[in-house]
């Protein structure tokens, strides 16, 4: 299959993109709002690509799969939607210890608890701060459109394999129902990156040992050596893989940050301010671990504040604090619930926060 340019809704887009990938296997769970994943590959994979499929009997099943298999060498995808995400997480830990390539998709929707199936952005501390027990990091990508979500596919594979570590893709419940016209990549062959990984667990042959994967170490020295060894891995991510956006950025008094879908309604209402003579821009990290901070603030000698929107109480809104680490103010505006924010509620609280025009 060559380049096609279609119209898809963004969870069929992501399935596409992963058997255009040449993923072996996805093992997963139904839960709205990404239930058409599993949906659109089980009618299409295998008979494209030989992809296997399987509807594991639950999201704890579904990651211990991926486990298995990414132990194996092979390249492995999962999704499920916030609580499912949260079973998964001590198969997560476990699988960021043995650095085993996978990735793992998040099509977030409104918590806490079984919540509603509306979009949200409440999952950013449960997925760059470790929602799973121990010292670990995933990588991050947050697509803010169904062409970022096919491409993020590619990519989070690509970085999986380059550094040995879980990928997520933190996307939301609009996204994965919204359609788009997405340029679909060419397939790729089914295989790994190089063959036969070196680490994979294939069983002694002629030509090589059997090899080990675990991440149950129970002398203490053993267990902090691979800590370290982790921790390393992690600053070096930190150092090649960050990612993001700039709109409007050139002669910006005033910053929007946000992530994913968030950062396309700051766009819209960053020109209404410019319309109204107040310069703002928007800054998008596209990696949310590894995270833009010396990229942040490198803008606080030129803008005067910083509006921070998301669609939560306020987690992303952290990190901006530490970035600017005080030389500038931040604001916040979250909406909760799976309740989208509009761009003309976002450009008040600009006028509110930093222009002294009342709400």
């Amino acid at each position: 299959m060559k380049k096609e340019l279609k119209l898809m809704k963004g969870n069929e887009a992501m399935a596409e993109a992963a058997i255009r990938a040449g993923a072996d296997a996805y093992f997963g769970y139904p839960i709205t709002p990404q239930s058409e994943v599993l949906e659109y590959l089980t009618n299409f994979a295998y008979l494209k690509t030989g992809m296997v499929i399987l509807q594991a009997e639950s999201e704890v099943a579904a990651i211990n799969m991926i486990y298995g298999a990414a132990g194996a060498g092979k390249k492995v995808m999962t999704s499920s939607s916030s609580p499912g995400i949260s079973l998964m997480q001590e198969g997560i830990s476990y699988i960021a210890c043995a650095e085993l390539p996978c990735l793992l998709v998040n099509v977030v929707r409104g918590g806490p608890g079984l919540g509603t199936i509306q979009p949200s952005q409440g999952d950013y501390f449960q997925s760059v701060k470790g929602g799973g027990h121990g010292d670990y990091k995933m990588i991050v990508l947050a697509p803010s459109t169904v062409q970022e979500m096919v491409d993020y596919v590619k990519l989070g594979f690509d970085l999986a394999f380059k550094w040995r570590n879980p990928v997520m893709m933190l996307t939301d419940g609009a996204l994965g129902q919204m359609m788009e016209k997405v340029e679909l990549f060419e397939q790729l062959p089914r295989e790994t990156v190089n063959g036969i990984e070196k680490w994979a667990t294939i069983g002694k042959t002629k030509d090589r040992e059997r090899n080990v994967i675990t991440s149950l170490h129970i002398q203490p020295d053993k267990m902090e050596e691979i800590n370290l060894h982790l921790q390393a891995k992690y600053k070096k991510i930190e150092e090649e893989e960050i990612r993001f956006e700039e709109f409007a950025m050139e002669d910006a008094e005033y910053m929007i940050t946000a992530f994913g879908l968030v950062a396309r309604i700051c766009q819209k209402a960053a020109m209404l301010a410019r319309e109204k003579g107040i310069k703002v821009g928007v800054f998008r990290p596209q990696t949310l671990f590894p995270f833009p901070y010396k990229q942040i603030d490198s803008y606080t000698k030129q803008i005067k504040g910083i509006l921070d929107v998301e669609m939560n109480a306020g987690q992303m809104v952290e990190d901006i604090r530490l970035a600017v680490n005080g030389k500038v103010p931040v604001e916040f505006h979250g909406r909760m619930g799976g309740v989208v924010p509009s761009p003309e509620e976002i450009l008040e609280k600009i006028e509110e926060k930093f222009v002294g025009v009342p709400a």
